[in-house]
């Protein structure tokens, strides 16, 4: 009888959650271990059924580093990197599209949707859903100089609608981070990136980033549950907040600068991590707000 009443504690706990965000959309960012390990990608899915079923509007982008420089390996090609982002000639570029809207995308969307929820996927190329440009990159040394990185994209323009049809119809979208130039050319998008500017885009309620580590933690180590715009540029400016954690906290806060209400980077190493960050009181990684 005991457990039986934890549980019902357990869910008296979420439903002023539910209630606040019924109707709401949500943008998740799907990466890391997560997408790796089977049992952490079942309960991911079964997170995103569940906020489906009581009425909130997720909307999955993914990423896919890993799988994409796996299969170069096999295919005995070289991925290189320049600030964390791989260098992409044509031929890493259908391997990449390849790998994101074949074999990943389709294996999420089969995932949710035989575990009961209703998803499909999309890449930034359908319903000119992402349009990008060419990212060049300044040389370190001679700032003067671009550095060509390849078909890697910056995002120019998000347009929402067929994510909006999808989410009227109580479908779930499920994006690949490929967009499309104005010339029909394909690009590379950062998933963090794509992630923010469709939440931005749709005006989310919130940005969820799904990481292989805790949350944003200060100098001493210890986890930040909130931070404001402001706290995360001083964070920055001092080096409390380096290498890969910058670009997720910069698409946060351009994410808020665009309307979306709150941002959140949790560990997606733990297990239903959507689920305890949105419906506890507690919640388990950062959230950025605004100033």
């Amino acid at each position: 009888m005991q457990t039986a009443i934890e549980k019902a504690t357990i869910l008296l706990e979420a439903l002023p959650y539910i209630r606040k965000f019924a109707n709401k959309t949500f943008v998740i960012k799907f990466g890391g271990n997560a997408m790796i390990d089977e049992k952490l990608s079942h309960s991911f899915a079964l997170d995103i059924i569940l906020l489906s079923y009581v009425g909130i509007r997720p909307v999955v982008v993914h990423g896919g580093g890993p799988q994409i420089g796996e299969l170069m390996k096999k295919l005995g090609k070289q991925s290189t990197f320049i600030d964390g982002l791989r260098v992409t000639d044509q031929e890493t570029m259908d391997i990449a599209e390849m790998v994101l809207t074949g074999s990943i995308n389709k294996e999420i969307v089969s995932h949710i949707n035989k575990n009961g929820g209703r998803a499909v996927g999309l890449s930034g190329k359908d319903g000119s859903l992402i349009m990008a440009r060419k990212m060049l990159k300044k040389d370190k040394i001679d700032p003067s100089k671009m550095i060509d990185i390849g078909f890697v994209g910056e995002i120019t323009s998000v347009n929402p609608q067929v994510i909006n049809t999808l989410d009227s119809n109580q479908f779930i979208p499920v994006i690949a981070p490929v967009g499309c130039g104005e010339d029909g050319q394909t690009y590379n998008i950062n998933a963090d990136t794509a992630a923010g500017a469709i939440a931005g885009a749709l005006k989310a309620e919130k940005l969820i980033l799904l990481t292989d580590v805790e949350g944003v933690k200060d100098k001493n180590g210890s986890l930040l549950s909130t931070l404001t715009e402001s706290e995360v540029q001083s964070l920055i400016a001092s080096g409390d907040i380096s290498g890969g954690m910058i670009p997720k906290v910069t698409c946060c806060c351009k994410a808020l600068d665009e309307g979306v209400a709150k941002a959140h980077i949790i560990d997606g190493r733990v297990e239903h991590a959507v689920l305890l960050e949105i419906f506890t009181d507690i919640g388990i990684g950062s959230q950025v707000v605004k100033a």
